[in-house]
């Protein structure tokens, strides 16, 4: 499959180490609004084309998934682009700036019969399975509350203070903490609760979120990109609790009991960087015709876009 990248940013070319090591891949275009720049990073990833500008990648009729890695506020604007020229699309997380956007990209796949998937890999990594296996399993009881956070220190970052480029935590770290409780917690969510601390320029350094679901189950999440945090998360029911070493990309997972005690711990595979997860589910969903992926379909995506809304229009 003829594999191209949009945007060839810090993140791209981890995505590029990727594919290159992909066997169904093959590493195609890289555009970028500066020639020079997509022609440095195509020679130095091995893709065929260079291309300055997005326009134009999208014109050449061999592009087939074009793996958006641009900021935010450019994810609706890019992968509409892709979409109208027919291209399968995986957007990066946060997947636009808000649920309207990401409701008329998804219409725009259904109606084109295209891919249009997400890029938040904690939905398809083997971890994930892991979890969802002793969560089933019960081995820590009737599960009832989780707390996850996810916190670095970005404030050097403009990207990350810019209003214009959608800036701050929520869209960058918070969307982790969110998509660990809804991936655990399936049911509707009945309450939101959430406060901010929000820089001069009026993006949100921290955030704290709270999450109360319709079957009696609470999620309390935090970001922040003022500090580091442990990045753990916590599953905790009436025999025990599960502790997620990293929920940007999980580590182990431990079993405790009552006592505290750790009585199981899961080492997740071996991997080259973990986007190789949701690059094969992108491909087997090309392959199967289907417009979107089985571990983070569309309905998840509106979801986590529409909590994402009700959060900031609670700090106004």
């Amino acid at each position: 499959m003829k594999f191209a990248i949009l945007a060839p940013g810090h993140i791209a070319h981890s995505m590029a180490k990727t594919v290159s090591q992909i066997e169904k891949i093959e590493c195609y275009a890289v555009a970028s609004r500066d020639y020079g720049r997509a022609k440095e990073f195509a020679n130095q990833w091995g893709f065929e084309k260079a291309y300055g500008s997005y326009q134009e990648m999208a014109e050449d009729p061999n592009v087939e998934l074009v793996y958006i890695a641009s900021p935010h506020s450019h994810h609706y604007e890019h992968a509409k682009l892709c979409l109208e020229h027919g291209k399968h699309v995986l957007v990066e997380k946060a997947f636009t700036v808000n649920a309207e956007q990401a409701e008329e990209l998804v219409e725009l796949s259904k109606k084109k019969g295209l891919l249009l998937a997400e890029a938040i890999w904690t939905r398809y990594m083997p971890s994930r399975k892991i979890i969802d296996d002793l969560l089933e399993s019960q081995v820590i009881g009737k599960v009832t509350s989780l707390t996850a956070n996810l916190g670095y220190i970005l404030s050097h970052v403009e990207r990350m203070q810019s209003p214009e480029l959608a800036g701050g935590a929520l869209l960058d770290l918070g969307v982790y903490p969110i998509n660990f409780a809804l991936m655990a917690f399936s049911g509707e969510v009945k309450q939101v609760h959430s406060t901010a601390i929000m820089s001069p320029r009026g993006v949100d350094w921290m955030n704290s979120i709270t999450l109360t679901f319709a079957d009696q189950k609470m999620a309390v999440l935090h970001s922040d990109m003022l500090a580091q945090t442990d990045r753990q998360g916590v599953i905790s029911g009436d025999k025990g609790y599960l502790e997620v070493q990293n929920i940007n990309n999980c580590e182990e997972i431990r079993v405790f009991n009552l006592n505290r005690e750790m009585t199981a711990c899961y080492k997740v595979p071996e991997q080259i960087t973990g986007y190789e997860y949701e690059v094969l589910s992108c491909i087997r969903a090309i392959e199967e015709g289907k417009v979107e992926c089985e571990e983070m379909p569309h309905s998840e995506i509106l979801r986590v876009m529409r909590l994402m809304d009700e959060i900031r229009s609670q700090w106004n």
